[in-house]
């Protein structure tokens, strides 16, 4: 018996405990990964820049940022993996002739949720490191095969996108979406709860309102 009007099946818990379930049931795959996704499907464009002795080859790199996965870590604080992918084309210039080269990139990324005052949730994301940059290079030709290896073209991708995506993750309109106002949520679904409203309508309406929350952070980059 827990002294709980009509909750003859739940258990009463700590405010402590009641707030760490409350925190892992709200920081979810899908909701991390709006504070990633807001880079997704961006061009990439960089260079010509100079590389090798004298600097005397050119290269220049297109493409864009693929959606990201996610996958929940078993520790504290709540933490994910994410994998974002990068498809680059990567031409080399040695002013006689030009090597085209398709790279596949996988950059991972570690998101820790973290608790701030007020009941709000920031989350913080580790910036990736060059040597742990996956990369996949396919070469066009024979010779284009050759050079890859003496241009050392995997380590320079490696750099660039890791550079790439740590500084785009440091940008105004990424920090706002790294930020989550649950107080907020709480108010509007509190707002548009009835005395007599079901715990199910409840929860349904809290859940409605931190979805609200994260679009909301969605659109506003959107905008700009």
């Amino acid at each position: 018996m827990t002294g709980v009007p009509g909750a003859d099946d739940a258990q009463v818990v700590s405010y402590e405990r009641w707030g760490v379930d409350f925190f892992v049931a709200a920081v979810t795959p899908d909701r991390i990964l709006g504070a990633v996704n807001t880079i997704a499907g961006q061009p990439i464009d960089f260079g010509p820049i100079g590389v090798g002795p004298g600097k005397i080859a050119k290269v220049r790199a297109y493409g864009e940022i693929g959606a990201a996965t996610a996958e929940r870590l078993d520790s504290a604080p709540v933490t994910f993996r994410v994998e974002l992918p990068v498809d680059l084309t990567f031409e080399l210039n040695l002013q006689v002739e030009t090597h085209t080269f398709h790279a596949q990139l996988l950059v991972p990324l570690t998101l820790t949720a973290q608790a701030l005052a007020g009941v709000r949730v920031y989350v913080d994301i580790t910036p990736p490191r060059s040597s742990e940059v996956q990369v996949r290079v396919q070469a066009d030709g024979l010779r284009a095969s050759i050079m890859q290896r003496i241009a050392n073209i995997e380590g320079e991708l490696r750099r660039f996108v890791a550079r790439y995506v740590a500084r785009e993750l440091t940008k105004p309109h990424v920090e706002g979406a790294r930020m989550i106002d649950v107080a907020a949520a709480i108010d509007r679904a509190w707002a548009g709860m009835a005395p007599s409203s079901p715990r199910r309508a409840v929860a349904e309406d809290l859940n409605e309102a931190l979805e609200s929350e994260i679009l909301d952070n969605e659109e506003t980059f959107l905008e700009m």
